[in-house]
């Protein structure tokens, strides 16, 4: 199935357009004509199929067949990451956590962070083809980037974990983790989190965790604690 995005649609819309480059890429690259059936989400669980009514490649229309409603997650995940140097890894965090089925996502400014301001518009970008693409009808949240400092003092429901490469009195995340609780998991830039960050995630009830003997880069270590989360609570 191949899935397109309009924000704007619900269960009460019947017809509507795409904009004018989703139409152009609809009807000139996918080659869609009068009657063809496209898939369109919302992003909030609902997929409708929908029929061509007008295939123009300035303001392609369709109009809703039928939809149905996919239920949400018993569960919330919320990753806290520190920006990468090269956009480029990011990126790659964003696009794989969307396929794997990660909730929110907050860019945090660190003490070690080299790179302290993001593209928010292409990030979004990023996230939307991945959930086209792996056919998910749930479109992440991408907050703004904000520093650790005010992150970690922020009103978080459910279980607050920090992994770090510190040598300290760890718990592994696999021994922490429950089916259906909402969890949000700090993962730090290159260089890590600095003594200090980590000594303010303690003082606001975060527990330490390791994500395995190996030291992992920052994407890799998002990727992994998403996956891990995921698992317990879908297999």
């Amino acid at each position: 199935m191949q899935l397109f995005y309009n924000p704007t649609i619900d269960e009460t819309t019947e017809s509507f357009s795409f904009d004018k480059e989703e139409s152009k890429h609809i009807i000139k690259v996918l080659r869609k004509k009068d009657t063809d059936i496209l898939f369109v989400t919302n992003g909030l669980g609902l997929l409708f199929k929908t029929e061509i009514t007008l295939a123009s490649d300035n303001k392609c229309t369709v109009q809703i067949i039928s939809f149905e409603k996919k239920d949400s997650s018993n569960y919330h995940l919320h990753l806290a990451v520190a920006p990468t140097k090269m956009n480029d890894r990011y990126e790659w965090f964003l696009e794989k956590a969307t396929e794997i089925g990660i909730h929110e996502i907050t860019p945090i400014i660190c003490d070690h962070s080299e790179r302290k301001v993001i593209n928010k518009d292409r990030f979004e970008k990023i996230i939307l083809s991945a959930m086209k693409q792996s056919n998910e009808l749930f479109l992440p949240k991408l907050n703004e980037a904000i520093t650790y400092k005010e992150f970690v003092k922020l009103e978080i429901e459910g279980l607050k974990l920090i992994a770090h490469c510190e040598e300290t009195d760890k718990k592994t995340l696999k021994s922490v983790l429950k089916p259906h609780e909402n969890i949000t998991i700090l993962i730090g830039p290159e260089g890590d989190f600095s003594e200090n960050e980590i000594a303010l995630a303690l003082e606001n009830q975060f527990t330490p965790v390791s994500l395995g003997n190996t030291r992992l880069r920052t994407e890799t270590a998002a990727v992994v604690a998403c996956h891990s989360v995921v698992f317990v609570n879908e297999h």
